[in-house]
């Protein structure tokens, strides 16, 4: 349902023809990214995890705005969302070295670094597609 509320209304961002499939792919590896570490982050709820928790609550909700921005074409504003893209992108790999120290120990944490790796990965795509259509333009 989102992908296609997007594609209503892809004429209006302020940078047409943006592959709308990808920035649905981003926002459903942000939202997959904001879950894995909320879970991570509750399961490592005791003192000796308290930097891993945290790093992972703080990337939750970087990833929730994230994803919530791109959600909203009328007010994209394309160096802002690179900006927070950027940001996004830095608290997952900050998550996902933490967490793969805990790895071996912790299913959750090694399936929350992926998670964080995987939606780093695909904010640079979606940076790289942005930055493309800037100086093509």
């Amino acid at each position: 349902m989102t992908m296609q509320m997007m594609e209503m209304h892809a004429k209006d961002m302020p940078m047409p023809g943006m592959d709308m499939a990808m920035m649905q792919e981003c926002i459903e590896a942000c939202s997959a990214c904001e879950q894995a570490c909320t879970m991570c982050a509750d399961s490592m709820m005791g003192a000796e995890m308290a930097r891993c928790a945290g790093l992972c609550m703080n990337t939750a909700d970087m990833c929730n705005a994230t994803m919530r921005m791109m959600m909203r074409p009328h007010g994209m504003h394309a160096e802002s969302a690179m900006a927070m893209m950027q940001a996004t992108m830095v608290m997952c790999t900050a998550s996902a070295e933490e967490c793969m120290m805990h790895a071996e120990m912790s299913e959750d944490c090694r399936m929350c670094a992926e998670a964080c790796r995987q939606c780093a990965m695909a904010c640079q795509k979606m940076m790289d597609a942005m930055k493309g259509m800037m100086t093509a333009g």
